[in-house]
């Protein structure tokens, strides 16, 4: 209710006013007239405020920041096609698990079911991505629903909260006083949970942990780290999620993601226990739903979510653990190792097949060697840098040859969608300007956000952007050659000269042809104090670092068993 000691404000300076109180300090925006009682709210008030060139980029930054403190990110966009233009955003935090909330203007209280301009039900539309989707219609209940927000985006499951802002509602006055700021409510394991827990490792041969999800800290990640030295465990990590346990850790084994390390896959699929901390194990990471049978796996799971639907939900767990990554992390410490580990040699093994995997370079067609360019810059970067991507083949190479050392240095979306990494690298560097940021895109991957190099150049942040070039969507196009082979339809590109684009914005360009022209360009783009494009040609047969197009469409043209006569 409205409070006399408090001062009169509009709905727009409430709204403002608790993002503050929230802690807030960021906000991506690509402005319009349905929520200008907030942007003139902006004004006055400390909150870092990134302009955007597009909605989809502005959620998308915001992703990048709720990634790296945990804290939901923040966007705003106007109503109807700044909602739809934004809703990869959502679907991209929901898939991941990333809290976020979304402000989308909303047409007067007065003209609903009109069919007035840009009107939409932003509950139907996004109803099936977001957490919770809602509409302020009485700013007396700002606080409320504020709080509420953030209570949602970050506790159990992670995800993105939506709520729409009518006009009218923005400009009407209340007084009220923000609502405190909100800190999650964390699910802790309980003791008879961890004494199980204790009684299957001191029993197992051959154990295997596997971290992934959202909800961990650096804090979370050192205590993991921790256990699995006490105990001497291989660690796996879930796909995109290897910044969980430091590459260069002797108990590390590698993701478990798209081509992942058969021995890696072999292990995961032998081992008698599996403890899997965080993750949900879907499609990806579970090999399409065949690393684990379903229902119930060979394996003895644990399994370890911080939202208690998604236990049973596909694979039935031996034991079930309802546990935020944080608290779990934090109960291991009571967990006490047997006087001898069985499983010591399974562990230098797994990580000896690491080692393999990363430190092999394959030679693949062409006179760019991606993986000899990952290589050196595996050595050449600081431990803190932030790698992004979208969605592609060429993502294989930095996932396969990089080693993610420190939390927070990895940001890559789950969902697949391309177009993420320029924005999710604009969104990091605007949060963390001192530390370097490096995005990986594709050649159809970068231009579906490229715009968004032009905030980057706007606020002077630096990030550099690798740009492979195949001429082609290569992804679609590896499954167009396996499923109908030599019959090529619309995945063909031709594409414009990136360095000069980034150029054209008033960043520097770099073009690559060959793979010793690599490391110099990208010190000259390191050195120019600005944000890059370093623009590299690979050779479209070169289609991951274990093949090549022409070997896959070879094998797709073999006939199959049951086409061959008896």
């Amino acid at each position: 209710m409205p409070h006399p000691s408090f001062p009169v404000r509009t709905g727009g300076q409430l709204i403002v006013d608790s993002l503050a109180a929230q802690g807030v300090d960021h906000v991506f925006c690509v402005p319009g007239e349905s929520y200008l009682a907030v942007l003139d709210a902006l004004h006055d008030v400390a909150i870092n405020v990134t302009v955007c060139r597009q909605e989809g980029g502005a959620v998308m930054m915001a992703d990048a920041t709720a990634r790296l403190t945990g804290r939901p990110g923040i966007a705003m966009v106007t109503r109807g096609p700044g909602a739809t233009n934004a809703s990869p955003g959502i679907h991209i935090a929901e898939h991941d698990s990333v809290p976020l909330i979304l402000f989308v203007g909303q047409i007067e209280s007065g003209m609903k079911e009109r069919g007035a301009f840009q009107e939409m039900d932003y509950k139907a539309f996004f109803g099936s991505t977001a957490k919770w989707v809602t509409e302020i219609t009485d700013p007396a209940r700002i606080p409320e629903i504020i709080s509420r927000a953030f209570h949602v985006a970050m506790q159990g499951r992670p995800g993105p909260v939506v709520i729409a802002l009518p006009e009218d509602m923005l400009i009407a006055r209340t007084a009220i006083a923000p609502a405190p700021r909100v800190e999650p409510i964390e699910t802790w394991p309980g003791q008879t949970q961890m004494a199980e827990l204790q009684k299957l490792l001191w029993a197992a041969k051959r154990p295997v942990m596997i971290l992934g999800g959202s909800g961990w800290s650096d804090k979370a990640r050192s205590a993991v780290t921790r256990f699995a030295e006490r105990f001497d465990l291989p660690v796996a990590t879930s796909f995109r999620r290897a910044m969980l346990f430091s590459g260069d850790h002797p108990n590390y084994a590698g993701e478990i993601g798209i081509g992942p390390n058969p021995k890696l896959k072999a292990r995961i699929e032998k081992a008698d226990l599996v403890l899997m901390v965080g993750g949900r194990m879907a499609e990806m990471p579970s090999q399409a739903y065949t690393l684990f049978d379903i229902p119930v796996p060979k394996q003895k799971l644990v399994h370890v979510h911080a939202d208690a639907e998604e236990l049973g939900r596909v694979y039935h767990p031996f034991l079930g653990i309802h546990a935020s990554p944080r608290a779990f992390a934090a109960a291991l410490e009571t967990l006490q190792p047997p006087n001898t580990l069985p499983w010591q040699a399974e562990r230098e093994q797994a990580r000896a097949e690491y080692l393999v995997w990363t430190d092999t370079i394959p030679t693949i067609r062409g006179d760019f060697q991606m993986a000899h360019a990952m290589r050196w810059l595996r050595d050449r970067i600081p431990h803190d840098s932030v790698i992004t991507n979208g969605a592609g083949n060429y993502a294989i190479w930095p996932g396969r040859f990089l080693r993610f050392r420190s939390y927070g240095t990895q940001i890559a979306p789950n969902s697949g969608s391309m177009g993420f990494g320029v924005p999710a690298a604009v969104g990091a560097k605007r949060l963390h300007p001192e530390r370097m940021v490096i995005a990986f895109a594709g050649d159809g991957c970068f231009l579906m956000n490229g715009q968004e190099f032009a905030t980057a150049v706007q606020y002077d942040l630096a990030i550099i952007v690798i740009v492979v070039d195949n001429g082609m969507y290569g992804t679609i196009r590896m499954h167009q050659e396996r499923e109908y082979p030599g019959r090529v339809s619309a995945t063909n590109l031709k594409n414009p000269d990136f360095a000069a684009y980034a150029r054209a914005f008033g960043g520097h360009g770099e073009t690559v042809r060959r793979t010793e022209e690599f490391e110099p360009a990208f010190e000259r783009a390191v050195a120019a104090g600005k944000p890059a494009i370093i623009h590299c040609f690979i050779d479209p047969e070169a289609i991951t670092p274990a093949t090549t197009l022409s070997a896959l469409r070879e094998a797709a043209s073999k006939p199959k068993d049951w086409e061959i006569s008896p």
